[in-house]
This record gives structure tokens, sequence and C-alpha cells, in this order.
């Protein structure tokens, strides 16, 4: 007898619909598993038969055939043992149930228990645009899976518990979503800047790179508290929308780098990965291709510290997403595209001792040494990069001091309202991946960023001898934007093209 069971499999952060065929012929008992299975799915038969059995049911002793179609399609992972299981207990009529309308996915224990998968979020999405109304998932993955309206979502704890929901014996409540999201909550922070004492020039830098999304270099000796400014940034950040809390949520839920227990992503990511992290983990890729962590930053931020100990390889890879905001990784099979609208935030030393042009303490490196390490980073790289700021040791009586700097709820509040103007903006253009400033292309930087004739003085001067690029001269445009928008002025003044122009490096070293 023949059986179809409907399933998902997740290609990169979407879903594709999977038909599982279950043929139940006669012969000797042996299982043929077809439709490019890797080995997770390749090893379901044996797991099937343990939770079928184990869960009171019968296992057929004969032919069987199990097709995991579209066939072209490479089928990874274990979320194909309930459908598989359900398909086998449908073909062999212990399960009279008509399943048209349903998604079944699960990773089966050998009791029988159903087990979480991934990317459940990207999957219950794709089943409501295909018209299924009802999706059956793991107990543990229901809160997540309500987060798509439209859907009735059943939450499954074992292969016999869905047994007995799909002959009637004892029907599951659909899960009802309690979940409710407050853009205006407060989420807890870290580090704060109120908490930071001094660095008041670099304070306002990283609420400009906040305001317009830019990137920025922080360069300074140990101890002068970069890490600590980094890590206070996400306090700074406008509160993340529903719909961007849902982007971020999917990511994480295809990387299975969601937090037990917390179904949806309600702050934006702050990712710090360690410099001997390897491209895949840092780009994303692998055989099967997963986000890395500049996915993983998606909506928030990315900080490298020590960036000249991270490889070459590793930091030319993000010369592509800093332009596009999307990173793409091909594979012989095809190319998959994963979004990396991050700010960048990277922290360096002047030199591998450290101390280059501190007042305080003597450099021992030899200025071959100091030359050979900054030029780990490449001139393109850093050319991308639109804040380059010098943070200094704090003195002894501003860290002695009681009173603390201004409060990030404050700060927040202007860079809230910056977005807020650029959201205005953009909006008359329709673009939904143009949402500030350092997303503008070079069109909509001569459409939005004009000067007058003092303002074309002092940029023709700044690039005759900072040397500025093509790229660097709209890059300081941008920022000057942004800066103004903080201002609430509707034109860029020189003033402000001054204090974008500050924030490009004069020199190597």
């Amino acid at each position: 007898m023949l059986a179809k069971v409907q399933s998902c499999a997740v290609v990169g952060l979407d879903a594709e619909l999977i038909h599982v065929e279950i043929d139940i012929a006669s012969g000797l008992e042996r299982i043929t598993l077809v439709g490019l299975p890797d080995t997770a799915v390749r090893e379901s038969s044996e797991r099937v038969r343990a939770a079928i059995t184990n869960s009171g049911y019968f296992f057929p002793q004969h032919r069987l055939t199990i097709n995991l179609a579209p066939a072209d399609l490479r089928k990874e992972g274990p979320a194909y043992d309930l459908p598989i299981a359900v398909g086998i207990l449908v073909a062999t009529r212990q399960v009279p149930a008509e399943l048209d309308d349903a998604l079944i996915l699960g990773e089966l224990s050998l009791d029988g228990s159903v087990r979480h998968v991934n990317g459940v979020l990207s999957m219950a999405t794709m089943a409501r645009e295909r018209g299924y109304r009802r999706l059956f998932v793991p107990r543990v993955d229901a809160p997540e899976a309500a987060l798509v309206e439209g859907l009735c979502v059943y939450p499954i704890d074992s292969l016999a518990s869905l047994v007995e929901h799909l002959t009637g014996v004892r029907p599951i409540p659909p899960y009802e979503n309690t979940l409710r999201f407050d853009a205006a909550e407060e989420p807890p922070y870290p580090v704060q800047f109120q908490d930071i004492k001094g660095q008041e020039h670099a304070k306002r830098a990283l609420e400009v790179a906040c305001a317009g999304g830019h990137n920025c270099l922080l360069k300074g000796p140990p101890g002068a508290g970069k890490t600590l400014l980094a890590r206070a940034l996400p306090s700074i950040l406008p509160r993340l929308t529903l719909s961007e809390a849902l982007d971020v949520t999917r990511i994480y839920s295809v990387a299975g780098a969601l937090p037990e227990g917390q179904p949806l992503i309600r702050t934006r990511p702050f990712r710090a990965p360690h410099h001997t992290i390897s491209h895949a983990g840092l780009v994303g890729g692998g055989r099967w291709p997963r986000p890395g962590e500049i996915s993983l930053a998606h909506r928030g931020v990315l900080f490298l510290d020590e960036l000249p100990e991270f490889g070459s390889r590793n930091l030319e890879t993000l010369r592509q997403p800093l332009e596009d905001r999307v990173v793409t990784i091909s594979r012989a099979s095809g190319s998959l595209t994963f979004p990396a609208s991050f700010i960048l935030v990277a922290a360096m030393n002047p030199c591998p001792c450290g101390y280059y042009g501190d007042e305080h303490k003597e450099c021992t490196c030899s200025m071959s040494m100091v030359q050979r390490y900054q030029k780990r980073i490449s001139g393109p790289l850093m050319d991308r990069i639109d804040i380059h700021l010098e943070v200094k040791r704090v003195p002894f009586q501003r860290l002695a001091a009681l009173e603390g700097g201004e409060s990030s709820a404050a700060i927040r509040r202007r860079v809230e309202q910056a977005r807020r103007i650029q959201a205005e903006r953009f909006a008359p253009l329709g673009k939904p991946n143009l949402v500030v400033n350092g997303d503008m292309s070079p069109g909509e930087v001569q459409r939005f960023c004009a000067i007058d004739e003092t303002g074309r003085n002092l940029m023709r001067a700044a690039v005759q001898k900072m040397n500025l690029s093509a790229r660097a001269y709209h890059r300081v445009l941008k920022l000057a934007r942004t800066i103004a928008d903080l201002a609430g002025e509707e034109r860029i003044q020189p003033h402000h093209l001054a204090e974008a122009l500050q924030y490009r490096p004069r020199a190597l070293i």
C-alpha cells in the first residue's frame, strides 16, 4: 500500500515542501530510503523501527521503500523521523487518517518521544504560504511555530500521542500563543554607557555609528576601554521591531542557536567571535551551508576584538558583506544567500606590545614591527570602515569620579529619533533593504547628501590632503548626513562635514 505524508526541508533560510512517500510491497524484509538523504536521514530507518515497536505498534516485515521527493533536493537532519513513522502507520492501516492539509516534522527517540528540530519558524512560514492548516511539531518547538499566524499548531510529545490524536482517541488541543511582543520593553544590558567613566569622544562616535549604521574601528593601548565601549553599544541601539525580531529569530532557528525556552529573539544580537574562528564559522558555509557569525549578527553588532589577529582570508571575505549587506555562499549544487546587515565594531592595539603612541608607557616595538602589525589589515577593508577612533587611557581623576556619564537611555532616544528621520526619508523609495544612512548607494548619496559651496570647498581640500578614495568620499557624506540627522537639521552643514572628516584615518601609523 502507498501512503503520502508532507514534511519540510530547510534550504538556506527558506523551507521547501517534502513529500514523504511510503510503499510496502511483498518480499523479504528490506528498507530502501531514496531521495538524496544524508547520513542522519539514512539512519532514520533504525530510529523509526525502534520508535514504532516501543510505542506498541506493528512494524511491517515486508519490502519497504521510502522516497523523499523532490529527489533532486538534498535532505539532511533528523526532522523526517516522525513523518516517516506516520507514513508507515498509514500505509499499514494502523492510522486511518487524512493528512492532505497537514505538515509533520520531528526527530524520534527510540522510545517514541519527539525531539527538537531546527528551522521550525521557516517551516511554519512555508506551511502558511502553501495553504496548509495543521502543523505537527515537537512540543518544545510549538511556541516558535505559533509565532506564525494562521496555523493550527499541535504540540507533540510522542509518536503514540500523535497516533491517538489522528485516530480520535485523545485529541491534542492546538497550541495557544500567549507570547506578547512589546517594543517598548526595556531589555537587560550587561554594560551601559553611564557605567563607563570618561571616553566622551568615543561615546559620541559610537552614537553616530548606531544612528546611521556605520562601521567603527577602535584603536588604543590595552586597558583603555575599547572592549567595554563595544559591549555597551547594544544599550544605545533602537529596540527591535517585531518584523526585525522575526528575521533574527529565523536565522537563529536555522542555525540551532535559539536559547532554550526563548522562542523569539527580543534584543539586538551582539556577536563577538574569537580570532581563531574558522572561515565557515565566521562567514557561513560547510558541506550543508549554515549561517555564520556575520549572519547571526544580522540587525545587531559584530565585534571583532584584536582585529589583526584574525586570519587574512576571514577579514577579506568581510568586504563584500560590508557593501552588499548579504553574504552569498556558492557550492557545486548552487548558491545560498544569507542576510548580513550588521554594524561592524573592531578593536585593535596600535602595535604588538600595545603601547605605540602611548603617553605613559614606552613602546618596545621597532618601527618595522609596528608597520607590519598594522598592515595585517588591508587598505580595502580599512576603506570600508567609516569611523576610525583613537581611544586614549582614562586619567585617574575621571576613573575615581563619583558621577557617571550620560545614560544609555538618553543616548538611545537621540539614536531612535535619527532613525525615524531616516525611515521617513527612505520610505517613498520602497526599498526594504534601505533602512539607515549606511545603506545608501551612490545615487542615494547624491540625492540626500547635498552640500553647499562651503562644504564642497571643504571636501575638495579633504580629498586632496587626505587622499580620499571615491568610496571614502561617499562614506564621509553618509556620515555627515547621520550627524545632521542627530542634530535635527535638514541640510548638511560644514561643521557636520568637519566632524565626519575627523573620523577618517590620516595615516596608517
